[in-house]
């Protein structure tokens, strides 16, 4: 039965991790597009995508968690019972530990594109107000209009 269980919390957590990465694939691609060249842009969203599985399943599939099933508490005690009760409450668990997993990780990833983005754009702006600067003519300091 825990062997079971154990698959059965891997496939919540790989179906939730692709439903997330589904979700968040248009975001993801339009921040990477936007800071980072377009030549490195797909292998970087490739790389956010494959995160988001491997921080939902490392976070939804809670191994040290489901040792409870296998291993007694004490010598004294057998493992506790995996009934339908446990079975509800452990989908509910892998469910909620893999949104929050993921949720973490795109919180750290948006913020560092947050900063990023402030960052690029100060360089655009900076980039900007110099073309500017360089494009207009001198002023004829000796011309007189009027």
């Amino acid at each position: 039965m825990f062997l079971v269980l154990l698959l059965v919390t891997l496939a919540i957590a790989l179906v939730v991790s692709t439903i997330v990465a589904w979700v968040f694939r248009k975001p993801a691609h339009a921040i990477l597009s936007r800071i980072v060249a377009e030549a490195i842009s797909a292998a970087w969203e490739r790389y956010v995508q494959f995160a988001i599985y491997i921080v939902g399943v490392s976070g939804g599939v809670r191994i040290w968690d489901l040792e409870k099933y296998i291993t007694p508490r004490s010598k004294e005690e057998s493992p506790i019972v995996l009934n339908a009760d446990r079975w509800i409450l452990e989908v509910y668990r892998t469910i909620v530990e893999t949104l929050q997993s993921i949720a973490w990780m795109l919180l750290v990833f948006f913020g560092f594109s947050l900063v990023a983005y402030v960052i690029v754009r100060g360089f655009e702006l900076r980039r900007g107000n110099d073309v500017a600067g360089a494009a207009a003519p001198p002023a004829d300091p000796g011309r007189t209009d009027g």
